[in-house]
């Protein structure tokens, strides 16, 4: 049996909507279940921020997640196939009134992708302060506790609701299918013959 951890939202329906596909049956996790156990899969439903978690400590010997999430873990997992759903980037937002421009001594960055940002400003030798958010990102600029920010971005009209704009893309990203390094040499067979039935129906 292969443990697969799938986030909750659109990226976890798409990929279940995969397996109907491969198998021509529903698959559909029960409403408030967290497991669903179909053919020879376990699905476990968890938040998007902890399915490299959950294959990295081998609960899970799969995963499907976003590079976004996968670049900030940073932990060393087996990147198998870029599903090409769940597309987005990684902008810099800044005040809609503003030009982006880094000629200040430094400047203070408000994200939840800190470990993304701050190898995006180092790179560049950028000074920055990273101030930590779990949420309503788009505030910060707006009431002075940050020059800008990073956040994800599909169509930037939340940025543009709220006063702000797209003002560089730091990295895109897409839905990924991740492996357990231990699982992908245990069940090296079953896993590839997986990856290539994904393969065929996308």
């Amino acid at each position: 049996m292969l443990t697969i951890a799938l986030p909750k939202g659109r990226i976890g329906d798409d990929s279940l909507q995969i397996f109907e596909k491969i198998f021509a049956k529903p698959f559909r996790f029960e409403e408030r279940k967290l497991i669903l156990e179909m053919e020879n899969f376990r699905f476990l439903r968890v938040r998007s921020q902890d399915v490299p978690t959950y294959v990295y400590h081998q609960a899970a010997d799969l995963g499907v997640v976003g590079l976004d999430v996968l670049e900030e873990k940073g932990l060393d997992l087996v990147r198998l196939l870029d599903l090409g759903f769940g597309r987005c980037s990684v902008s810099i937002g800044i005040r809609a009134e503003e030009e982006l421009r880094f000629d200040k001594p430094s400047y203070k960055v408000a994200t939840k992708m800190e470990n993304i940002t701050r190898r995006y400003f180092s790179k560049r030798a950028i000074p920055v302060e990273i101030i930590k958010l779990y949420g309503s990102i788009e505030l910060a600029p707006l009431v002075g506790l940050a020059d800008m920010i990073v956040d994800i971005v599909e169509t930037g009209e939340t940025m543009r609701q709220n006063g702000l704009k797209p003002a560089l893309d730091i990295m895109e990203s897409s839905a990924y299918l991740i492996a357990n390094k231990n699982s992908f040499y245990a069940k090296k067979e079953e896993i590839l013959r997986l990856r290539h039935q994904i393969q065929e129906v996308l």
